[in-house]
């Protein structure tokens, strides 16, 4: 039987979870509209990502998006969102897969984004305020996978050494 979560894994728990109720409306109405057949992308979905890449001038959602992006956008699509789905699930019943699931996503999702943070901060016609301002929406995204990697890591490490003890 797994030990019952502590305190902390219960706000980390509920921290995740507000996470993944954001985060699958983005993949569906900012991330993938690149994907949409013309014309069937929702109007709000074109009002944010015209709004987005105006004030942020971010790249990665403009035509100058380097090709490699559109593989990341992929996973998007086939990876991050069910899993999305499934986490909300996992997370609310305590799924005994969780700390793995958790991991897993949190290490693709930090490879990623730092990925496009190097991408971003070589960009040389971008000012300091064009890349701290992409930052505030990267590094928040990037200290999560962090923390959730690490969280979900001490996780394994618990369930492995309560194995082995009882072994």
């Amino acid at each position: 039987m797994a030990p019952q979560p502590s305190g902390t894994q219960r706000t980390l728990n509920n921290v995740y979870l507000v996470f993944f109720a954001i985060h699958i409306p983005v993949i569906l109405f900012v991330d993938l509209v690149r994907f949409y057949p013309e014309g069937a992308a929702p109007s709000i979905s074109l009002t944010i990502q015209d709004y987005y890449v105006n004030n942020f001038h971010d790249k990665f959602f403009s035509d100058e998006a380097p090709s490699w992006f559109t593989a990341y956008l992929v996973l998007e699509a086939v990876y991050h969102l069910p899993v999305s789905a499934w986490m909300l699930n996992a997370l609310l019943e305590d799924h005994p897969q969780l700390p793995l699931q958790l991991l897993i996503f949190a290490m693709q999702t930090a490879l990623t984004t730092f990925t496009c943070l190097v991408e971003m901060l070589s960009w040389p016609d971008y000012s300091i305020e064009e890349q701290l301002k992409l930052c505030s929406l990267y590094v928040p995204y990037l200290a999560l996978a962090v923390v959730m990697g690490i969280d979900s890591s001490l996780r394994l490490k618990r369930i492995i050494e309560a194995k082995a003890k009882a072994n």
